[in-house]
């Protein structure tokens, strides 16, 4: 849709649903790609100009998307608003757009002010004081999101250790892929995997990149479609993923210690840390992100949309994650 005609939409959504007077300004996209698209815009809401941000979600082109759940729209947010309420620091949800508003399906949230970039984040001076409290800030958060009534969401699909490994060989599978160095992780995946594991909400992409960090600290957390139910002890070992530490020394998120993340979310409420578990869930982690990111390089092969430079460089990276998990793992019987 001509940036033109969205500007026209969204300032009568905005009319609609918060009262806003005058049409919307600064409209520009931040993000864009075949699943979700990103604008920033600023709107008069009585007498302050406000900051917000939309979301749209369309139609995915991957075929092997199916094997993984992803959240619609009005599900996603109706989660974030959830946590919300939980203490979780996420964007205010100001609109879910109705079929009416004829801008297909997302939703507008406040602008949380703060920088997401992974790299800036772990090594900029500007974000030193940050560094210091970001491991108990996510532990903190993590543990809200973990306390989230799993029964009050059944709309999300369970995902465990299982299920997945299931799901993610599938995807292997669908392109033809053939790699010992894949074929071993996942046999080691199947072998590891956890056999009880206690069922929570789990936001399952929570790492540095998803989140906005200012200079005191956390300010929000982002991007939360991948959310399923699950082993909670998954998104300690996820943020812990050597690609999620841009560069940085420490292992959760380039910015703090294992004991640090580990004690603050008990301290927090989340429960006791099964580190087992948690050592599975990082491995696993690095297996996961070579398989997404071997997916992003193969879509083409779908023939629904054309090969992309960028997407083919990500596919090119999948042998990094799974030399971590190599190096992760190294010392252990199998």
């Amino acid at each position: 849709m001509p940036v033109q005609d969205l500007a026209g939409r969204l300032s009568a959504v905005m009319q609609r649903a918060m009262g806003a007077s005058g049409g919307v300004e600064a409209l520009a996209p931040i993000t864009g790609g075949a699943t979700k698209q990103t604008f920033a815009f600023d709107a008069r809401i009585g007498a302050h100009q406000r900051r917000f941000i939309l979301q749209l979600s369309g139609a995915s082109g991957d075929k092997a998307a199916a094997y993984t759940p992803k959240l619609s729209a009005q599900q996603d947010a109706g989660l974030m608003q959830a946590a919300a309420a939980r203490g979780v620091l996420v964007p205010e949800v100001c609109v879910v757009l109705q079929p009416g508003d004829g801008m297909g399906s997302g939703y507008i949230t406040a602008r949380i002010a703060g920088e997401a970039l992974g790299r800036r984040i772990v090594h900029d001076p500007q974000f030193a004081q940050a560094r210091q409290v970001l491991a108990a800030q996510f532990a903190a958060n993590l543990a809200r999101i973990h306390q989230m009534d799993p029964d009050e969401h059944q709309d999300l699909v369970a995902f465990g250790a299982k299920e997945q490994i299931t799901s993610y060989a599938g995807i292997v599978e669908h392109y033809g892929v053939v790699s010992p160095a894949l074929e071993y992780a996942l046999a080691w995946s199947r072998e590891h995997a956890p056999a009880r594991a206690r069922m929570a909400v789990v936001h399952a992409d929570f790492r540095m990149g998803n989140v906005l960090v200012d200079e005191a600290g956390l300010t929000g957390v982002l991007d939360w479609e991948a959310a399923h139910r699950g082993d909670p002890m998954q998104d300690l070992g996820y943020l812990c993923v050597r690609t999620w530490r841009f560069g940085g020394a420490h292992p959760v998120g380039g910015v703090g210690e294992r004991d640090q993340l580990f004690e603050a979310y008990e301290a927090e409420g989340g429960g006791p840390v099964d580190r087992a578990a948690v050592h599975f869930w990082e491995a696993w982690g690095n297996i996961k992100w070579a398989i997404i990111a071997m997916r992003k390089g193969l879509r083409y092969r779908d023939g629904v949309e054309p090969v992309s430079l960028e997407q083919c460089a990500i596919g090119r990276r999948m042998e990094e994650p799974l030399w971590d998990f190599f190096q992760l793992i190294d010392g252990e019987k199998s």
